[in-house]
């Protein structure tokens, strides 16, 4: 089926974007949301993405492995009935397996990033073959400063990778501006 990818800068309106996009295409939409709530700031910004979702609207959650959700749905008849998959965001998904090495060791941090790029493109083939249409939410962080920190710099560069690969794969791509989406795909 159809990936429709929307990417853009912090606080560009991305969510909302994707949100309204998934509602045009039906009432039931599957949401994935890939954001741990490790403190008070997470959980407020949680509770208001969750504020915003109808009560149509199935809430799965997944820091890590989307492909693993992807087969769930493509194998659950319960979700024959849904139209759209929204996936909120790959920039928090990247920053879970990102932080969870240590990112000074240069062999932690290539495997990381060969076992990161092989989970993307099987997400990817997962949400091609699933009946559903796919929209999947990204920041686009690569128009900043270079980070001054190895950490940093690591997940700059393994989300631009990302992202690449997935608007190499997408039918469609939004960039958000101030709130208006450019489509540039």
């Amino acid at each position: 089926m159809e990936i429709i990818f929307v990417t853009g800068g912090a606080r560009s309106g991305k969510s909302r974007f994707a949100e309204k996009k998934a509602g045009k295409e039906g009432e039931k939409v599957i949401y994935i949301a890939t954001a741990q709530a490790l403190d008070e700031e997470m959980v407020h910004r949680i509770s208001i993405h969750r504020g915003r979702r109808p009560s149509t609207w199935e809430t799965l959650e997944e820091p890590m492995y989307l492909s693993k959700v992807l087969q769930q749905i493509k194998d659950d008849g319960k979700y024959e009935e849904y139209r759209t998959v929204l996936i909120d965001c790959m920039a928090l998904l990247t920053s879970n397996w990102a932080c969870s090495i240590d990112a000074e060791n240069g062999s932690e941090r290539e495997n990381l990033r060969k076992e990161y790029i092989e989970e993307i493109e099987n997400m990817l083939k997962l949400a091609k073959s699933l009946k559903q249409k796919v929209i999947i939410v990204s920041n686009e962080v690569g128009m900043g400063l270079v980070p001054e920190y190895p950490l940093g710099r690591f997940y700059r560069d393994l989300l631009g990778e990302v992202n690449q690969i997935i608007a190499a794969a997408s039918d469609e791509v939004y960039f958000m501006v101030s709130g208006i989406p450019l489509k540039i795909k």
